[in-house]
This record gives C-alpha cells, sequence and structure tokens, in this order.
C-alpha cells in the first residue's frame, strides 16, 4: 500500500504526515489492519528497538474534585463506586511505588484528583518525590496535579521530579463539550510551563468519546506541535455514574489504529497505552506493544487493570523486552541539546486516565456495552490491600 510506505519513509525520517494522511490511516479497512500494524510497527522499531517501558500509578488523592470532566470518574457530580481518599503519607506513597518498582517500573506517576495545586499541595508532593527517589534508585518520577501556577514546576522539578503530565484529551473545537470548569487553553499552558522549568512534558489524549476523526488527528498533530517527550493514548472507560457512561464506540481494530496514527505522526516519541487497553484492545493488546513502546503496569486511578504478572508474560511472549533504568528511553537527539523538542517538527512528553480489565471475551461491534470488563480499583493506594504490580 502507498500510504503506508511513505508513512514508513517520513516516520524514519522525523518527518511529519499530512493531515490527510493520518486521516487515510483512520479509515483503513479492517482487512488492512495487520499492514498498518507491520508498517507502523517498522517505525516504532526503528526509533526504540523491542524496549517496552513500564510505568507504574498511584494516585495520591482519589475522587472529590471540583472541576467537571465528563469523562472522569472522580468528576464533581460523579455518581461512580470509586474510591475516595484525602492525601496520601509521603511514606505510604512511597510503599505503593516500591510495589511497582518491584515489578519492574522504570517511571512512578504521581496523580491527584483537583484543578490544581495548592502551594501545601506542592510542599506535600514534593516531599513524596525526594522520599520515592531516596528509597527506589535510578527511578523516574512524574507529576500529574492538574493545571499549574507560575513557579510551581520549578519548584516540582528542584524536588527531584523527572516529568510532569497533563493531557490534552481531544481537540481544542470540542474540548468545550467534554469540559466547561476550565478551557483547552489552560491545559496548554501547564504543558507550556512544565517545559520552561526544564521538566520532561507528558500530555496525551483520550479516545472514544464520540469524537469524529478529524478531532483525532486535531488533537494528535496539537501534541505534536507541543512537543512533549511522551504521548499517553488512553481509551474512554465508560464509568457507570459518568456523562459518558453509554458511549461504547471503540472495537480492537479502531484501538490499533488509532495508535498507528499516533505512532506515524510522533514518531521518535514515547507512545504509551494508558487507560482502557484491557477494556477495548482485549486480546488484541499484544499487537498494541507494535506500535506504542510504554504501557501502565498493573491497576489504574480508580479501576483495575490487568494483573502485573500477566502484563509482564504478555510482553515476553509478544518477543518484547522490558526497558530498565540503565537505557535512556528516548532517541539520542530528543535527550541532548537541552531536553524539550531538539529536533525538527515536534514530537510528543506521562500518564493518562483510568483503565480496567477482567477476563476477554467475545470482539463486540462498537457501541455495544461491555461493563463487565470495568472493575471498579478497591486494592493498593488509599486501602489495606496489597497493590496489583
Amino acid at each position: 500500500m502507498d500510504l503506508l510506505n511513505t508513512l514508513v519513509d517520513k516516520g524514519l525520517r522525523r518527518e511529519t504526515p499530512t493531515r490527510e494522511e493520518a486521516l487515510a490511516v483512520l479509515a483503513t479497512s479492517d482487512d488492512d489492519l495487520l499492514d498498518v500494524v507491520a508498517a507502523a510497527g517498522k517505525v516504532r522499531r526503528h526509533w526504540f528497538g523491542r524496549r517496552v517501558k513500564l510505568n507504574y500509578l498511584v494516585n495520591l488523592k482519589s475522587g472529590l474534585c471540583p472541576e467537571d470532566c465528563s469523562y472522569c470518574s472522580q468528576r464533581l457530580g460523579s455518581k461512580a463506586g470509586i474510591l475516595k481518599y484525602t492525601w496520601l503519607k509521603p511514606d505510604q506513597a512511597s510503599e505503593a511505588a516500591a510495589a511497582g518498582v518491584a515489578g519492574g517500573a522504570k517511571r512512578v506517576c504521581l496523580v491527584a484528583s483537583g484543578r490544581g495545586p495548592t502551594e501545601r499541595d506542592v510542599d506535600r508532593v514534593s516531599e513524596t518525590i525526594r522520599t520515592i527517589k531516596e528509597e527506589n534508585e535510578g527511578v523516574e518520577v512524574c507529576a500529574c496535579l492538574g493545571l499549574l501556577s507560575d513557579g510551581q514546576a520549578e519548584r516540582l522539578r528542584e524536588a527531584g521530579a523527572d516529568a510532569y503530565n497533563h493531557n490534552l484529551n481531544t481537540s481544542e473545537a470540542t474540548y468545550g463539550d467534554i469540559t466547561t470548569t476550565h478551557t483547552y487553553a489552560d491545559r496548554v499552558d501547564t504543558v507550556h510551563k512544565a517545559h520552561a522549568a526544564g521538566l520532561s512534558a507528558c500530555s496525551g489524549l483520550i479516545a472514544g468519546m464520540g469524537e469524529s476523526d478529524q478531532d483525532l488527528v486535531d488533537v494528535v498533530f496539537a501534541l505534536r506541535e507541543l512537543d512533549p517527550d511522551s504521548v499517553p493514548v488512553n481509551f474512554l472507560i465508560p464509568f457507570e455514574g459518568t456523562p459518558l457512561a453509554k458511549e461504547w464506540n471503540l472495537t480492537p481494530q479502531r484501538c490499533l489504529r488509532i495508535l498507528a496514527m499516533v505512532r506515524f505522526v510522533c514518531p521518535d516519541v514515547e507512545v504509551r497505552i494508558a487507560g482502557g487497553r484491557e477494556v477495548h484492545l482485549r486480546t488484541l493488546q499484544p499487537l498494541a506493544l507494535h506500535l506504542a513502546n510504554s504501557i501502565f503496569l498493573g491497576d489504574y486511578l480508580t479501576s483495575e487493570g490487568q494483573a502485573g504478572k500477566a502484563d509482564l508474560e504478555m510482553i515476553a511472549d509478544a518477543g518484547f523486552e522490558i526497558e530498565g533504568t540503565d537505557r535512556t528511553t528516548l532517541p539520542a537527539h530528543r535527550t541532548t541539546g537541552g531536553g524539550c523538542g531538539t529536533h525538527e517538527g515536534g514530537g510528543a512528553r506521562t500518564p493518562g486516565t483510568d483503565a480496567a480489565g477482567s477476563e476477554c471475551g467475545s470482539t463486540p461491534a462498537a457501541g455495544e456495552a461491555r461493563t463487565d470488563l470495568v472493575t471498579v480499583r478497591r486494592r493498593g493506594a488509599g486501602t489495606d490491600l496489597a497493590p496489583n504490580a
């Protein structure tokens, strides 16, 4: 297929595809799916080999959020039966992080619900970062605390943070349809603040909220322009009790096409399969490793993921290897010359939304609810039960 040959050539040269080419990837048929995966896989292997970076989420504060993001189980007015608790103490967060590191995670992602951190919150998270770094040699720490005020990104970096995550989630044109308590521009500003402070920026998207192909292409091109180092791709988990509970729009094949499109647009960037992979990719998860070079290990913010042991077995069975702390994730041209965005044209920097997992069943058509695959997290941080890692 001429389209795929063109996209592979552009990906190996770090050249931006056209929007028409990106849209064409999303429009390919299921009959062409394996060809699409193979083509995007060439680009993935060129820049990242067969390495898979493992990331581990620690939900520092669950629920109780004043924002009204329609996709989120922690939102204002959510009726989802999730765990709700206030801030974990630094030693509690470090203990949770250690479980992920022991399971092979290279990066720990510290997440807290809310519009954005207060100065006291930054103090608290800074102490947590220092504790985790002292107890886990070589681990990367990413913070995800919402909208940042001036000076907060610098303080987090001084405490030892390596990265900051703040997702764009969807296109600017449709952002107001999913959130009214803050704007798309607010999110862009926070990513800029992370960059300016010397943090590795992480920003991604959520697919499956009823968006069009054009919306998906728009947000991925906007991410390339922002030039984060990692792009988490989340697949909406339609939590009961949220406004998007009935948005079951994804199939495993659709998810693979989305991941392939992201890889072609952001060829040399850490593309992470984030929330919802177990729910929507199901038995096709191993194929997604040919497109993305990073995943979350174990559970997510408010939902349970595939067992950590199963994640590791899946990676090994698919012929991939876990990336160790002795390896640099990004290609050399993205890690020299001062860090943020040193290659022409942009690319993409960490964690996502919720995901869940249970046993995979038959592949339903888009629109058929699979609520049996959405499992609310009842273990790990904020509970007395051992975490999944």
